[in-house]
């Protein structure tokens, strides 16, 4: 099965609790998960493995957290050309630009030529209701169908 990295950035718990979520799915459908906050990380990082998810919650009204701003800002400098990739992030709709991280990152990651495996997945503040916890499983269901597909 793929070596899954599962990169993130959470302020309040609720898009780690959304990376939880996919890690447990993931490694019951056979998968290796490696958790990494994206401060931690830089983006030659996903080269070594056969797929990337990043999680971002959404700042104020459309921003990028500032734990994520050097990741962001050194992709201007990788070739991720191939690499299977999808985003997720949690937001809240109150603002006008809900969860538009995600929307940043899959522009930025397909710009330096990963390859979109599916569109984000966006879930308002915290995944504590069952229609969340179905919407992850099934982003974590595509994710899998994907990379097995590719036999990677």
């Amino acid at each position: 099965m793929a070596k899954i990295l599962i990169g993130f950035v959470s302020m309040s718990g609720n898009t780690e609790d959304i990376a939880d979520i996919l890690q447990s799915h993931l490694e019951d459908k056979g998968h290796t998960i490696y958790m990494e906050e994206l401060d931690e990380i830089d983006p030659s990082y996903l080269l070594e493995y056969n797929g990337a998810i990043i999680g971002s919650y959404t700042w104020n009204d459309g921003d990028l957290p500032y734990e994520a701003e050097d990741f962001y800002d050194e992709l201007e400098e990788e070739d991720l050309s191939g690499i299977p990739v999808c985003v997720f992030g949690s937001g809240d709709k109150a603002y006008p630009k809900f969860c538009e991280a995600v929307n940043t990152f899959e522009e930025a990651l397909v710009y330096r030529g990963a390859t979109l495996i599916q569109e984000g997945l966006k879930i308002e503040l915290n995944p504590d209701g069952e229609d969340d916890h179905e919407n992850c499983k099934l982003f974590g269901d595509n994710i899998s169908n994907y990379l097995t597909k590719v036999k990677v």
